[in-house]
């Protein structure tokens, strides 16, 4: 077990209670992000939190040593993906929606989500290797094994612009097959940096998951889809995805979230987390 987390943010996203269906009968979760664009203290923290998967607020004078640059130039010109150059945005869609599902299995769904990804990037407009979201759960308080504990493996696409819907679950869900493949490499990349960073035990939790046979676990799969309301289309969802040729199918979990104006969200986002650092 580990100690539920709150995210402020998280308030503005919830289950709407609406099932859509794929086309061979797997149901698939859809929920609603709403964000009070007032609600300053909530930005606040939101930035603070977002920001430090890439750099801790304590390391970034630092690490800017050297250079001419403010902290948020420092955070836009060399850490941050950039909001219109190269693969920059669709890698900030990307990180995006990849820490908000982090944020969204830890809170609501009680698991302890590894975040070891975004301050390892050598280049700033690619995207990090391996498993998108891996959420680990833990039955035993003290961490000790079980076989009852889980390894949940999730894979996230997006569409946050546009006006004509793309298949993006069936996206996640093709992505999200692979994963058994890469399971071994994300786990050791993961404990690898936390062991760099002195952090055993955390590096122990990952551990406990690297060997599913001798001490076995379950192992469940999930693929989300994020849609901004100009391109959320329920029957295209419908038409365009099926599971039947996913690996771990019997243990797959899907899940829509959409919000309007969604990238805007995430420019915004990017932006108070560069000028508030």
């Amino acid at each position: 077990m580990v100690k539920k987390k709150k995210f402020s943010h998280l308030v503005g996203l919830k289950d709407t209670g609406e099932k859509l269906t794929t086309s061979d009968g797997k149901k698939i979760a859809v929920w609603e992000l709403v964000v009070d664009n007032a609600d300053t203290a909530m930005w606040k923290a939101w930035a603070k939190h977002f920001r430090e998967h890439y750099c801790l607020d304590s390391m970034i004078d630092e690490l800017r040593d050297g250079t001419s640059y403010s902290r948020a130039e420092y955070l836009r010109q060399l850490v941050f993906p950039d909001a219109k150059r190269d693969w920059g945005p669709a890698v900030r869609t990307g990180d995006f929606t990849e820490i908000l599902l982090s944020d969204l299995l830890e809170e609501r769904f009680q698991c302890w989500v590894p975040r070891t990804r975004y301050a390892n990037k050598d280049v700033r407009n690619e995207s990090p290797k391996g498993t998108d979201v891996l959420g680990l759960k833990f039955v035993n308080a003290d961490f000790s094994p079980s076989p009852k504990d889980i390894l949940l493996m999730f894979e996230g696409k997006a569409q946050l612009s546009g006006k004509k819907p793309l298949p993006r679950l069936q996206d996640a869900i093709d992505g999200s097959s692979k994963d058994t493949f890469r399971k071994g490499e994300t786990l050791n990349a993961i404990k690898r940096r936390l062991i760099e960073h002195g952090n055993r035990m955390d590096s122990n939790k990952v551990q406990r998951f690297q060997d599913a046979l001798g001490l076995p676990y379950v192992e469940q799969s999930g693929a989300a889809a994020f849609f901004c309301r100009s391109v959320y289309d329920p029957a295209h969802i419908c038409r365009s995805t099926s599971c039947k040729n996913h690996k771990n199918f019997r243990n797959l979990f899907l899940l829509v979230i959409r919000s309007k104006n969604f990238m805007k969200l995430v420019h915004s986002l990017y932006k108070r987390a560069a000028d508030e650092a």
